[in-house]
């Protein structure tokens, strides 16, 4: 082997492992309980989280209390955000279930549309998140997975890419009022 292919092969082999270790959304079908999140998210939640860079160390900390009221397949969540600097934001969502069962939806900050998928106690959400970063912007492709643990508990897990580089990862747990 050359020493060129050499250098290719190590260089690319974690994007190819990481391709192949994938998860698979129907993987969690038969898990229990079942993940509504229209009934989960209706009325008052908390969320505490932190973000973390690529290389695992903590650059902010959050506390989040979502209000969400469900009318029909739709789901609204309003969002707001205490960051450990003081910094403060606010997310609305709009969320709507789509015949197949999965969901669709947007948000002031989100480009495009979200599209969820919902396998037993499961929901994997992939969106690109507009994330201002100083005086500029950032397109940040995220990939969301939602685990119930209970009726009242949720741990979230958040892979942030761009350009198809991992930058950070954002880890939540939410809890029902």
């Amino acid at each position: 082997m050359t020493r060129l292919l050499k250098t290719l092969v190590v260089l690319c082999l974690p994007w190819l492992l990481a391709a192949c270790a994938s998860q698979d959304i129907k993987d969690y079908a038969q898990a229990q309980p079942k993940f509504d999140p229209a009934q989960f998210f209706a009325g008052r939640t908390q969320a505490w989280g932190i973000f973390q860079k690529r290389d695992g160390s903590v650059a902010r900390r959050f506390h989040v209390v979502i209000e969400g009221r469900a009318e029909g397949r739709k789901l609204t969540l309003d969002e707001r955000f205490r960051y450990d600097d003081g910094e403060t934001q606010q997310r609305i969502w709009t969320l709507d279930r789509q015949d197949d069962g999965t969901w669709r939806g947007s948000a002031g900050d989100v480009k495009g549309e979200a599209v969820g998928e919902v396998a037993g106690n499961t929901l994997h959400w992939r969106y690109t998140l507009v994330l201002p970063v100083k005086d500029t912007t950032y397109d940040m492709r995220m990939d969301d997975w939602m685990y119930l643990i209970d009726d009242k508990t949720m741990i979230n897990r958040t892979s942030m890419r761009k350009f198809g580089i991992e930058v950070g990862q954002v880890s939540l747990f939410f809890r029902k009022d």
